[in-house]
């Protein structure tokens, strides 16, 4: 019986205490260093909790182990919805990794609830606009005719840069070799330099290298094509059955209380609704895809699904086994 009061008790002041959630700052965790698409979704959103409930809403880089660090950092935190990780798809690709070189990962996916989902963009296969392949089965034919002679970059090893041209390779049956990078605007620059033949990268990424002339896209990574760039066909529709987002996702500690949580959830979904977040995106060419979390929680099972086991297609580059 005492139990049951305790609980009942522990129950109502979490209750209670979330009714006034935020009462302090709210850090907006980016497990990388300044610049990327993590740091682009959260600088206009804690912009927009400050001015919405009155509370600061820092943006704290922690980079480190392949984004590791950051993300084991808001795993370990206190469970009150006052650290939220701000990630893309490398935070279960990290995870993936680890088990491939049987590390222990500083954090497991378990410890981390899904608060909204923000955005998911495709990905694009791109090439020189000089290049003459003009479609991915041209790029195949190339890649064949090349016996994996043939290069494309990416922003790291296992990244969600690499995995979905790997599930390409696959796919098709090809080789490529590997280059990778350590980010999107390198990979990008090796393209542009003729250092490799293609990347796949953010969509918003390349569009201003399509949009001066520089780079053409073969093909985007999503189910349906872009209104961005709607002449650009999927890779489903070119014939290979894959399907890969960039996306940018919250995240809190799973023990967070769920009356907190909800009031969480709510602080994002109002701010996101701002029409100064719609803005912020669309200047950098992304597209909303607002998500609260149970239905983020299904986009993240299913996208885990795809992408999870193409880690271990890729198999183990020792060079990467201490990053």
């Amino acid at each position: 019986m005492k139990k049951l009061l305790l609980a009942a008790l522990l129950s109502a002041a979490a209750t209670a205490g979330a009714q006034d959630f935020p009462t302090k700052a709210i850090n907006l965790i980016v497990p990388n260093p300044p610049g990327g698409m993590n740091q682009i979704h959260a600088q206009p959103l804690g912009a927009i909790i400050e001015k919405l409930y009155k509370q600061p809403a820092p943006v704290l880089n922690k980079p480190g182990a392949t984004a590791a660090a950051g993300t084991g950092f808001v795993a370990n935190a206190a469970p009150d919805g006052y650290n939220v990780l701000v990630t893309t798809p490398n935070i279960y690709l990290a995870v993936e990794k680890d088990k491939l070189f049987g590390i222990d990962s500083p954090y497991k996916l378990e410890q981390l609830a899904p608060v909204a989902l923000l955005s998911a963009d495709p990905l694009a296969l791109s090439v020189q606009t000089e290049t003459p392949v003009k479609t991915v089965k041209e790029l195949v034919a190339a890649a064949k005719a090349r016996n994996g002679e043939l290069a494309f970059s990416s922003s790291g090893l296992y990244s969600i840069t690499h995995v979905p041209i790997q599930m390409l390779l696959d796919a098709a049956g090809i080789k490529m070799r590997h280059v990778p990078t350590t980010g999107g605007g390198p990979a990008i620059i090796q393209l542009l330099g003729g250092h490799v033949y293609a990347t796949t990268q953010g969509l918003a990424a390349v569009y201003p290298h399509v949009h001066s002339g520089k780079l053409k896209v073969l093909a985007l990574t999503s189910a349906k094509r872009s209104s961005l760039l709607a002449e650009a066909p999927t890779l489903k529709e070119s014939g290979y059955d894959v399907e890969a987002y960039l996306w940018v996702g919250l995240f809190t500690n799973s023990a967070t209380p769920e009356p907190t949580l909800t009031k969480l959830r709510e602080v994002v979904r109002k701010s996101v609704a701002d029409p100064a977040f719609h803005d912020a995106m669309t200047k950098v060419q992304v597209a909303l895809d607002y998500r609260d979390g149970p239905e983020f929680k299904k986009f993240f099972d299913a996208d885990y699904k795809r992408l999870g086991p193409v880690v271990k297609s890729i198999g183990r580059v020792e060079d990467n086994a201490k990053k």
